[in-house]
């Protein structure tokens, strides 16, 4: 061992003059090989030292890029209080930022609060602004823009459509960056309307809202301002060329510049897409997307807090009072072949009135999910036993047996009933996949297709329907009240079912005031209990928001929106440029 440290301690590298004399000693043959050795000796060293260096890097987006984005429709109302078609919550929610943010994973955190603090009776929010938050045009962000924003959507005169969100919520300013919010009882969403977009009062008190030029030329305080508005003669928008807010104040937004351009249809948008003029669409139909997807186009998507189903008029067709029948159609009716044919797989099966991701709480009495062969066995057993045999025709009659007379006969009536829905393709096309399922088992259904303007007015408002194939748009637990609490029935209620528990009434009721979380979910896991006993309705499928992305974008996330218009909730943080820096570096 000694003579080991002995060599160690005496070795020497060889000398300049050592080296040259070793080297020119070598034959021709060998300094080609002593060569070759040496540069696969610098590339392997330079690759070890590549790797080395990769593994300590990561990926960091970079300032910069652009992106254009088609949508359908045309904005007249780029303002928070006044939107109500999709165009103009895009818009708003690119230019726009409230007290609070809606975060893609369902959270909400503060946007232009500092800070929040609700009272232990739930009855009174108090928010603290962040400092330096101002407009788009420099203006700062106030307690009295706070004010005029809340006092414009409470007045009736201007026909918001969150006014029912604020009535009996009055606004008090505190100082200038306090405000302090009273409610006349406590409310699980009122940190979901702190969301709305603040309008700056400066540019909006002296004229009547509507018809204030910012409508379409907007300033807030969002990741996004306006840099050009392009119309066509007639005034209607081609497009708006939209550039980063550099004092936003969650960030400066990574891409440097976004282009929304307007179509009337979707024919148009997908075309568009295909010829370039733009780089991404969204909302679009399952059976585009799919096309797009298998020509090699990026395609995103999000199961969205909506219900489709069967609702049943008791009151229109007595059938539907039959717990029975109803348990049938719901067995009978093949749900995964609707996802599949219609949908093309962007949507999932439901069998319950609470949207999938809307509470976070595992659902209780999930049956095991069977072949359609084994649904309509079921149907055909839950309804034999009722008494239901085919006759003659096909179709489904009841056998009675009077018991003094051992008499048995058979009714007259069949199982029968028309479905009614709007005239849109997803839905003429799964109510006539619904009627043959059910026409298999025996019973007579017809279906009629409304246009949705005439479906709201003629069926959907006098409740002049036997079923009601029909979409309930959910964004917060809160809403299920107006779908299913008895006061709803009548319009302008959105009870189309007709439904009437009074244990299920006091259950929306204490629900709407719990603010503590999991109690609140108690509640609504007792309302769904309630809704699977009195089968109301057959809950079919929700559906996805799809969007066709760039491919060069980075940074999107999509897994919990609630509108269309949430897919910028974190557009700040999207990126197109990259680099790569060491990770000490990163954080």
């Amino acid at each position: 061992m000694g003579n080991i440290f002995n060599r160690i301690r005496n070795f020497k590298l060889p000398t300049k003059h050592e080296i040259r004399v070793a080297i020119s000693s070598f034959q021709k043959k060998e300094k080609l090989i002593f060569l070759g050795l040496c540069a696969v000796l610098i590339i392997s060293t330079i690759s070890i030292l590549e790797n080395i260096n990769k593994m300590f890097m990561v990926e960091v987006p970079m300032s910069g890029g652009s992106f254009s984005e088609g949508i359908v429709g045309t904005p007249r109302f780029v303002n928070p209080i006044l939107a109500l078609s999709d165009a103009d919550r895009d818009m708003t929610s690119l230019i726009y930022s409230g007290l609070m943010r809606k975060s893609p994973d369902g959270s909400i955190i503060p946007d232009l609060a500092e800070k929040y603090e609700m009272s232990p009776d739930g009855m009174s929010y108090t928010f603290t602004l962040k400092d330096k938050i101002s407009f788009q045009d420099g203006t700062p962000v106030t307690a009295d823009d706070i004010i005029f924003t809340i006092n414009k959507i409470e007045d009736p005169l201007v026909k918001s459509p969150h006014k029912n969100n604020w009535d009996g919520i009055t606004a008090e300013k505190i100082d200038e960056k306090t405000i302090k919010f009273n409610l006349k009882q406590p409310y699980t969403s009122f940190l979901e309307n702190a969301t709305l977009g603040i309008l700056p009062a400066h540019i909006w008190k002296n004229s009547p809202i509507e018809l204030n030029t910012a409508n379409v030329n907007p300033i807030g305080s969002g990741p996004y301002q306006v840099k050009k508005v392009s119309k066509q003669a007639s005034g209607i928008i081609d497009y708006y060329d939209l550039t980063q807010f550099k004092k936003f104040i969650l960030g400066r937004p990574f891409i440097n510049d976004i282009t929304v351009k307007f179509y009337p249809n979707e024919d148009e948008l997908v075309f568009a897409l295909k010829n370039g003029d733009v780089d991404q669409i969204s909302s679009i139909t399952p059976e585009n997307a799919e096309t797009l997807k298998e020509t090699n186009y990026r395609v995103e998507s999000s199961i969205l807090p909506r219900v489709f189903g069967l609702f049943f008029n008791q009151n229109q067709n007595q059938i539907f009072t039959d717990k029975n029948i109803v348990s049938a159609i719901n067995q009978a009716i093949d749900k995964d072949k609707i996802i599949t044919e219609v949908l093309h797989g962007y949507g999932v099966a439901i069998d319950d009135p609470i949207p999938p991701n809307l509470i976070a709480y595992q659902k209780l009495n999930d049956d095991v999910k069977s072949s359609h062969e084994d649904g309509l066995k079921k149907a055909q057993a839950i309804l034999a036993k009722d008494g239901w045999t085919k006759g003659p025709d096909g179709l489904l009659q009841k056998t009675t047996v009077d018991k003094k007379k051992k008499k048995v006969t058979k009714s007259n009536t069949s199982l029968q009933f028309t479905i009614s829905t709007g005239n849109a393709p997803e839905l003429a096309k799964a109510a006539e996949l619904i009627a043959t399922d059910l026409t298999q088992l025996g019973m007579k259904v017809d279906v009629k297709t409304f246009e949705i303007g005439n479906l709201n007015q003629t069926v959907i408002r006098p409740r002049k329907y036997d079923a009601l194939l029909f979409g309930e748009i959910i964004t917060h637990e809160s809403d299920l009240f107006a779908f299913w609490h008895s006061s709803q029935r009548k319009d302008p209620g959105l009870n189309v079912a007709m439904y009437t528990n009074a244990k299920v009434d006091k259950i929306l009721e204490d629900a709407l005031v719990t603010v503590d979380e999991k109690s609140r979910i108690k509640k609504y896991s007792q309302f769904e209990d309630e809704i699977r006993k009195d089968m109301p309705a057959v809950f079919l499928y929700s559906p996805s928001f799809v969007y066709v992305v760039s491919k060069k974008l980075d940074g999107l996330a999509i897994d919990h929106i609630t509108n269309p218009g949430d897919r910028f909730l974190n557009v700040y943080k999207w990126s197109i440029d990259k680099d790569y820096i060491w990770k000490i570096f990163s954080k």
